[in-house]
């Protein structure tokens, strides 16, 4: 036989925090401290992956939100920061043999601004080294000397050649096609005319005479390109002697200065040699011979050739590195290049947060300047990526705005399956054919990733991504809850002192900090625990703060925390609001008196963004002869979702399970959300829908001064739901709201006794015995206490005692199943025995409440 339940306590629905065994007064009082709560698993996964050295061992940060993932990581990697050797600088250099691949050049820490400057000060140098030595005594001596060569070859040549023509009477004369042969006579020139009268022996020895001298011209004419190609030489090899010898005590002390650095000397004395063999750039040419890839008319030649001497520092380690506030990570200190660069490193390795992780703003990008319409680029455009600053440290990206950003992912992962970053434009990492640009020497990677971000992300890469879990092996997954006792409440009170401090807020005395508590375990979901959300408890203290501000408070007190409370609700509730009103005027049909068969107050929870309250709705059910199924109206209507769907299969199975062993059934139930619009989901009405199919089947009125909330399984047992609290006010404030009579109430599952923490009205009504909350087990208490009417158990011969809800479910279901077998035989036999009346007439009195 069940025994009647009663109503719980005022003290069962809220479980206080007083701090009455403490011996502190306010925050003043408590040593703050500064650390996470309730993570110890996230804390012993993030220690490991920091420290573990082997590859593929980068880190997935997953939870709620609020929860502290970000500071608590934060801190530990700055920490741990703080014991490791400060990475290299790096820098790109230009390739004087392949000048669209330029070099990656490491440096240490600090260094690679050094670098930049001596290059700097080296082409200042030498702009001013190179016309001096040109400009020079022993330059235009030497070329001097040269010059008088080539001109006494000409004039050798030409003299004697001169000398010959005029003994066998012919003159060399200069004419507008170049040099010309003439025959002479007494020293002066024939006239073509005259020349005709000659002899005819004097005419053939002169033709004679030119043909055989222009032969001998046109070899010493052929002679002259050869001349002047010799001189080109040997001014081209004065000019690299002459350019040597200025350039070479420069580019020697730069050596010495770079000694300990293979790969810098190795640079330096590529630049000796494009210097020596460009001079041409630093005597003012006007078209650099080296020009960049995407060469365009530069209005300085000179210039423009310069920007191969450049050092582009990616990343200099002197001045420590911080995040961007939207884009690519920055150097905390820019430093131009006119500018000289701090000699001493940064402490520690670098700690990155990219913010928008973009694939350039992870591996960095090539720029493109565009002059009369083209497009140019060389390496002093290549601009870094977060990879490129974190190289050597740890960089923190989050989860969600890595995934929706086009290629990022397929770039980050495969920087960390190669270990090297490789600088490739969004059209290059897909295989288009774009423009002539650049390919930069891969820099080698040596970087912790720390991706944060949502479980259901974690999950879904680790399933479908198989890279996902060869790169990212340890994942710290963040509580949002931790257990309530006066240990965690102590030191709950300990963390909000340091908050405190920290905000420079007024202190909270113990009242204000147990309501504090209060609120946590409220947030929690459960009574006995205490929520990690402490973004959420922050912005609390803070806005109690500012309330005990407005009333001129010294110390925060628990009136300006519930203060604090109630404007947040206030500032959120204008939908709640407006759901109550529809239901005080009738718009909205909610009905608190009475019993009524077949219908039910179930209770549902809204959440808008943070903001959670309940709301009563009514279901209904009708039965009628059928094939033994339960409609669920909501569903065939799309509107129901897959696990409100699969908890009226659960209530369909019961009562086939507890009313179909000895035949088939043979009922057809609707059930629906009465004045429900959206979409239902979730299966904690199911036990508010199987109530009202057994009054719909039994005939016996519910009590609409009730509603219910909890779900069932196929064996009659209540089961735990959430948001109770929110479904226990909703309806408490329907009814509040028409005036209490003292029979309202609401029926929970006793697995969420343990959840209460209702409102401090709701308390009182409690206490007062005008508001009742009843946790039952089973569906037998529940339909009891619906119905006024015992459930009923089973006997030993298969049957439910008279008078009980089972026993006339049972009749009902039985006429059923006889009416349907009735039909089933023809409609003349049917007529015989006069029983064509609804199923619903056996047992179906409306009985009172008792």
């Amino acid at each position: 036989m069940n025994q009647p339940i009663k109503p719980l306590s005022a003290k069962t629905l809220y479980t206080s925090c007083t701090f009455a065994d403490e011996t502190f007064k306010t925050t003043a009082d408590l040593p703050p401290i500064d650390r996470i709560l309730g993570q110890d698993r996230a804390v012993q996964a993030v220690r490991f992956a920091i420290k573990m050295a082997h590859d593929g061992y980068n880190l997935f940060a997953f939870g709620p939100e609020g929860t502290g993932k970000y500071s608590l990581i934060r801190g530990f990697l700055e920490d741990h920061a703080k014991q490791r050797a400060v990475p290299s600088d790096w820098c790109y250099v230009h390739n004087f043999d392949a000048p669209n691949r330029p070099h990656a050049l490491p440096l240490p820490a600090g260094r690679a601004c050094a670098l930049r400057e001596d290059m700097r000060r080296l082409v200042e140098e030498l702009t001013q080294a190179i016309p001096d030595a040109f400009e020079g005594d022993d330059y235009r001596a030497q070329r001097g000397a040269i010059d008088e060569d080539v001109k006494k070859r000409h004039e050798k040549a030409f003299s004697s050649l001169q000398k010959r023509a005029e003994k066998r009477g012919v003159a060399m004369i200069r004419t507008p096609t170049g040099l010309g042969l003439v025959p002479l006579k007494a020293g002066e020139v024939i006239a073509p005319d005259d020349f005709q009268k000659l002899p005819k022996a004097e005419r053939e020895r002169l033709q004679k005479a030119l043909v055989e001298l222009q032969e001998e011209l046109e070899d010493i004419v052929a002679e002259i390109p050869k001349w002047e190609k010799e001189k080109r030489a040997l001014l081209k090899k004065l000019s690299r002697t002459i350019t040597q010898n200025a350039v070479g005590h420069l580019i020697d002390e730069l050596e010495k200065q770079w000694s300990d650095l293979p790969d810098v000397r190795v640079y330096l004395e590529a630049v000796r040699r494009d210097v020596v063999e460009h001079a041409a750039d630093f005597l003012g040419s006007e078209q650099p011979q080296q020009a960049p890839v995407l060469p365009t008319p530069a209005p300085a030649g000179a210039q423009m050739a310069f920007r191969r001497y450049r050092v582009n520092v990616m990343v200099d380690r002197s001045v420590g590195i911080e995040a961007s506030t939207g884009g690519t990570p920055v150097v905390k200190l820019k430093v131009s290049e006119t500018e000289t660069c701090a000699k001493e490193g940064a402490p520690g390795a670098p700690v990155v947060d990219e913010e928008n992780p973009s694939q350039p703003n992870l591996v960095g990008r090539i720029e493109h300047t565009s002059q009369f319409g083209a497009l140019m680029t060389d390496f002093n455009l290549i601009k870094p990526g977060a990879l490129h600053l974190a190289n050597g440290g740890y960089l923190i990206i989050d989860a969600h705005k890595l995934l929706t950003q086009p290629n990022a992912w397929d770039a980050l992962k495969s920087a960390l399956r190669a270990r090297r970053i490789r600088i490739e434009t969004p059209a290059q990492s897909l295989g288009w054919i774009g423009a002539v640009s650049l390919d930069p020497e891969p820099i080698p990677l040596d970087v912790k990733v720390i991706l944060i971000g949502e479980p259901k992300l974690y999950y879904l890469l680790n399933e479908h991504d198989p890279d996902f879990r060869e790169l990212f092996k340890v994942a710290a997954d963040f509580a949002g809850t931790m257990t309530r006792d006066r240990d965690s409440a102590l030191l709950y009170a300990r963390l909000i002192a340091a908050q405190v401090a920290r905000d420079g807020l007024r202190h909270l005395d113990r009242k204000a900090l147990a309501r504090v508590v209060e609120f946590a375990a409220r947030e929690a979901g459960d009574a006995q625990k205490l929520s990690t959300h402490m973004g959420t408890i922050v912005d609390l203290v803070r806005e109690a703060d500012f309330w005990a501000g407005e009333r001129k408070s010294r110390l925060i007190k628990a009136v300006h925390v519930q203060q604090a409370l109630d404007a947040q609700v206030y500032r959120a509730d204008r939908l709640r609001e407006l759901i109550w009103e529809e239901i005080a005027n009738g718009a909205l049909v909610i009905e608190t008196e009475g019993a009524v068969i077949g219908q039910i107050n179930g209770l549902s929870v809204i959440d808008l963004d943070g903001f959670a309250f309940g709301r009563p709705s009514r279901i209904s059910c009708n039965v009628h002869l059928g094939k033994g199924e339960v409609v669920d109206i909501e569903r065939h209507v799309e509107l129901g979702g897959p696990l409100h769907s699969k908890g009226v299969m659960i209530l369909e199975g019961f009562i086939m399970s507890r009313f179909g062993q000895k035949q088939p059934l043979a009922l057809s139930a609707t059930l629906t959300f009465e004045q429900s619009y959206g979409g239902v989901d979730g299966d904690s009405a199911s036990g508010a829908e199987l109530y009202a199919l057994l009054s719909a089947l039994s005939g016996y009125p519910i009590s609409q001064s009730l509603a219910v909330t909890g779900s069932v399984d196929q064996r009659g047992r209540v089961q735990a739901i959430g948001g109770v609290n929110e479904k226990i006010e909703g309806f408490f404030d329907v009814c509040a709201a028409r005036g209490l009579r003292g029979d309202e109430g609401v029926l929970i599952p006793s697995a969420n006794v343990r959840d209460l923490m209702v409102r401090h009205d709701v308390q009182a009504a409690v206490r007062a015995g005008k508001f009742r909350v009843y946790a039952v087990d089973t569906v037998d208490q529940a339909i009891a206490l619906l119905t006024g009417v015992p459930a009923g158990e089973i006997d030993e011969t298969g049957d439910y005692p008279i008078g009980s809800v089972n026993r006339a479910v049972a009749r009902t279901l039985d006429k059923m199943a006889r009416q349907v077998k009735m039909f089933a035989a023809g409609p003349q036999q049917s007529m015989a025995s006069g029983k064509g009346q609804p199923a619903q007439a056996s047992e179906c009195k409306k009985r009172p409440r008792p």
